[in-house]
């Protein structure tokens, strides 16, 4: 374990199936802390539609500032429909953006594994998706989504694309990294035959891949890359992009899984590396939304939850074999055909989602 002798962690449950499935994270986390003897102090707070009808705001004052004393946050979903006009000047969805710029979460990690007893799971083929191993290294601070949008009258809109030298020398740094623990092959994505920023984006890339000759560097454009991500996934190791890009990639690379379900992130802040057991801040979520339509019936899928706490883990507590131990117990319940609707097959039994996660700390603490 690090040097902490009580690790703190903010919990953000947030809205819809978010609180769902951060229950059985939560509950996972416990189970480890029996296991390997460690002490988990975790505190609960408001964001998104919760907190704007308590507070009026996605991200109160009060929630930042126990983010900020944590170790790390594990966070459910944003989102709800009473909120959901794009039009409005508050927004559940602000709470990400907010926490990403006050906490310097510029790196998001996004594994995608496919479990060999889902690969049938998968809208595709299973001889396509088998064995697919990769993660989408994302940058998280900058580009379309943080520049300046403007409304020009009632029938014109511009939104900016930005990014510094700094900035992508940066995410570069951790996909670099992150490969090197990896197949050391980095494909960076960009949309260089038509944007100035993706222009610059090569550039810098092919800099920062100067200092890594043991890794193999290929540029892709993003159209090519929508297309091979589902025609040859297996050939991916780490997927390094800009903002945009990130977001939509790595939401299509739920359907290579299975399930977005099933599908974990962690976003990193400041620090030399994404290298396990390093202690980086980061805060972590399932990929999967708040899915209002079916919360509260217990049949959301919290594996993605558990195996973010997984990642919670790894990269901000250095607790790399506890990580281990838990994405082995995930394993184990789905080896033992144990599913929730999201990943059955048809006519398949499935448990709730409360019955999944106990399921998982059976395995976890061998009972």
């Amino acid at each position: 374990m690090t040097t902490r002798t009580t690790c703190r962690i903010a919990v953000l449950p947030g809205d819809g199936i978010g609180v769902e499935v951060i229950a059985e994270a939560e509950k996972v986390l416990w189970a480890v802390g029996e296991r390997f003897g460690h002490r988990f102090v975790m505190e609960r707070a408001l964001v998104g539609g919760a907190a704007m009808d308590a507070t009026g705001e996605p991200l109160p004052e009060t929630t930042l500032a126990l983010c900020k004393a944590a170790d790390a946050v594990l966070f459910g979903a944003v989102g709800d429909p009473r909120y959901d006009d794009p039009q409005a000047a508050v927004r559940p969805e602000q709470a990400l953006l907010g926490l990403r710029k006050e906490l310097g979460l510029f790196a998001n990690l996004r594994p995608v594994w496919v479990h060999p007893a889902l690969a049938a799971a998968s809208p595709l083929r299973p001889e396509l998706v088998q064995g697919t191993d990769l993660i989408v290294v994302r940058e998280l601070t900058g580009g379309i989504y943080f520049g300046q949008p403007r409304v020009e009258g009632r029938r014109r809109a511009v939104d900016t694309m930005t990014y510094t030298c700094g900035e992508v020398e940066r995410i570069a740094h951790v996909a670099f990294r992150m490969a090197r623990q990896r197949r050391r092959k980095v494909t960076s994505v960009d949309k260089a035959n038509v944007l100035a920023c993706s222009r610059l984006w090569r550039s810098v890339v092919a800099e920062v891949a100067r200092g890594y000759p043991d890794v193999q560097l290929e540029h892709m454009l993003v159209d090519a890359a929508a297309m091979h991500l589902l025609r040859r996934p297996r050939d991916f190791d780490v997927v390094l992009t800009e903002n945009m890009f990130g977001d939509i990639l790595s939401d299509e690379t739920s359907v290579l899984a299975g399930s977005m379900g099933m599908l974990p992130s962690a976003s990193l802040g400041t620090g030399p590396s994404a290298s396990p057991g390093e202690g980086r801040f980061g805060l972590y979520e399932p990929v999967h939304g708040s899915a209002p339509d079916i919360a509260g019936q217990g049949i959301a899928n919290p594996l993605a939850a558990i195996l973010s706490a997984a990642l919670l883990l790894r990269y901000s507590l250095g607790l790399e074999a506890e990580a281990q131990a838990v994405e082995a117990a995930v394993s184990r319940v789905l080896d033992a055909g144990h599913r929730t609707p999201d990943i059955a097959a048809p006519g398949q039994a499935t448990v709730s989602t409360q019955q999944m996660g106990a399921l998982v700390v059976e395995a976890l603490v061998g009972r």
